[in-house]
C-alpha cells in the first residue's frame, strides 16, 4: 500500500482545517496544512499530493458571497495546476465552505462546462442553521462513498447552503449519477436550507471531485454524536468512512 498525501488548503477565515487534517490522519493518510499563498508562490505544488481537501469555515469572511473570493483565486490563479492534478487522478473534497468554493469556481458540477452551473445560496429559513441532519446516500459514481450506509447522520453549520440550479442542470445531475447525498426529508428542519431536490452533496462526472454541505470531519467518533451517552453507537462515526474511502481509492 503506497503512502497517500493529502493537502488541506487553508486561508484567512478557514476554521475546519485541523479537524479535516485529523480525519485524513485517522484514515491512514499523511497530511499537510497548506496556506493558499504557498501554492500561489509555488513554495508547494499540488502534484506532490494525491488528495486536495478544501475545509469549512468562512474564507475571507465570506465577503460578497460565501466562498466566492477563494473560488476566484482558484479559478483565475490555480485552475491550470488543479486541472493537471485532476487529470492525474487526484481527488478533491470540499466541505461546507469548500463545497461553496468548488461550485463557484466551476469545479462542480462540470456537466457541460467548467463555468459555474449551480449555486449555494441563503437558507430558506433566512438564518444560520447549526444542527444534525439525516442524509440519504444516493447510488453514484463518487469514489468517496462506496459501502456507505443508505442513511448517515452528520452535522451542518451554514447560512448559505441551499443548492439551486436550473431544472436542466438538476435533471442532468440525476441522469449522470452525480447526486451523492440528499437530506432525508424535504421538510424543515430535516432539510435545513431548502435545497432543491434535497441535494446535500454532489460530485463531478468522474466521481473524483465531491462537495457536500454537512461536516463529515465533525463525526469521526461516537463521542461526537449528540446522544452518545444514551444510544449504543459504534465506535466510529459516520463521517470517517468518507475519508477512508478516499485514502483506499488512492492506495489501491
Amino acid at each position: 500500500m503506497k503512502n497517500v498525501n493529502v493537502l488541506v488548503l487553508r486561508t484567512a477565515g478557514t476554521n475546519c482545517d485541523y479537524e479535516t487534517d485529523y480525519a485524513f490522519q485517522l484514515a491512514g493518510a499523511r497530511t499537510n496544512l497548506v496556506h493558499i499563498n504557498e501554492l500561489l508562490t509555488r513554495k508547494k505544488t499540488l502534484m506532490d499530493y494525491h488528495i486536495l481537501a478544501i475545509p469549512g469555515g468562512f474564507s475571507y469572511g465570506d465577503d460578497i458571497a460565501a466562498g466566492i473570493l477563494l473560488a476566484n483565486e482558484i479559478r483565475y490563479k490555480l485552475i491550470d495546476s488543479i486541472t493537471e492534478f485532476v487529470r492525474n487522478n487526484g481527488l478533491i473534497i470540499g466541505i461546507c465552505n469548500g463545497f461553496q468554493v468548488l461550485v463557484r469556481s466551476g469545479l462542480l458540477p462540470q456537466i457541460k462546462s467548467s463555468k459555474q452551473e449551480a449555486s449555494l445560496t441563503s437558507n430558506s429559513s433566512a438564518k444560520f442553521e447549526c444542527r444534525w441532519t439525516k442524509l440519504k446516500t444516493d447510488p453514484s459514481r463518487c469514489v468517496f462513498t462506496p459501502n456507505l450506509p443508505e442513511q448517515i447522520y452528520l452535522p451542518v453549520a451554514h447560512a448559505e447552503g441551499r443548492f439551486i440550479a436550473s431544472n436542466e442542470t438538476l435533471d442532468q445531475l440525476e441522469i449522470n449519477g452525480q447526486v451523492v447525498f440528499r437530506y432525508a426529508s424535504s421538510n424543515y428542519p430535516e432539510n435545513p436550507n431548502g435545497s432543491e431536490r434535497n441535494i446535500a452533496g454532489i460530485c463531478d462526472p468522474t466521481g473524483r471531485i465531491m462537495g457536500l454541505m454537512p461536516h463529515p470531519e465533525r463525526y469521526l467518533s461516537r463521542y461526537s454524536h449528540p446522544r452518545w451517552t444514551r444510544e449504543n453507537l459504534p465506535e466510529e462515526g459516520d463521517g470517517l468512512s468518507i475519508f477512508r474511502n478516499a485514502v483506499n481509492y488512492v492506495s489501491s
